[in-house]
């Protein structure tokens, strides 16, 4: 992955295109930095969290059978933190204040990443990817301690009779 300077430029062209932006990295999904425009914070750090949530929202996906993971946004107080699929690789993560149009950051966003993941090695269509297997099967959870299921009573406050 040795296109930082091609994914510069993608990057500084986001923030050109979206109004609110404050900041727009592309890490990979192990949580490496690849290119960055955000100031007043570290990069690596957030490039490490971006990570976690992809981690996290992958898992989601697959345990719910909405397969790979394609997108996620996160609305704080005080504004926007949304992370994309760029490839099976890499991740796009833009920061923008709670006025942005969110509509707006999205479709760039899937644009810029679909431009990015070529760039950074990765296929620049997500279907391109191998399928997710579902996730293993597990047990039924147990059940609440003097809960009995055979007993219809709406009542039931798991004392004995």
């Amino acid at each position: 992955m040795t296109a930082a300077p091609e994914v510069l430029a993608e990057l500084e062209g986001l923030r050109a295109r979206v109004p609110h932006l404050t900041g727009a990295m592309v890490a990979s999904t192990d949580g490496l930095v690849i290119a960055h425009l955000v100031t007043g914070m570290e990069p690596d750090g957030v490039a490490a969290l971006t990570a976690a949530a992809l981690g996290v929202g992958a898992r989601l996906t697959g345990a719910v059978g909405h397969g790979g993971f394609r997108e996620l946004l996160v609305s704080g107080e005080h504004g926007y933190v949304a992370t994309y699929a760029a490839g099976s690789s890499c991740v796009l993560t833009l920061l923008a204040t709670a006025d942005a149009n969110v509509g707006r950051l999205n479709l760039e966003a899937r644009r810029a990443g679909a431009r990015i993941a070529p760039l950074t090695g990765g296929p620049a269509d997500r279907r391109e990817r191998a399928p997710v297997p579902p996730p293993p099967s597990r047990s039924p959870l147990p059940s609440r301690p003097g809960h009995r299921p055979d007993n219809n009573n709406d009542n039931d406050n798991g004392a004995s009779s």
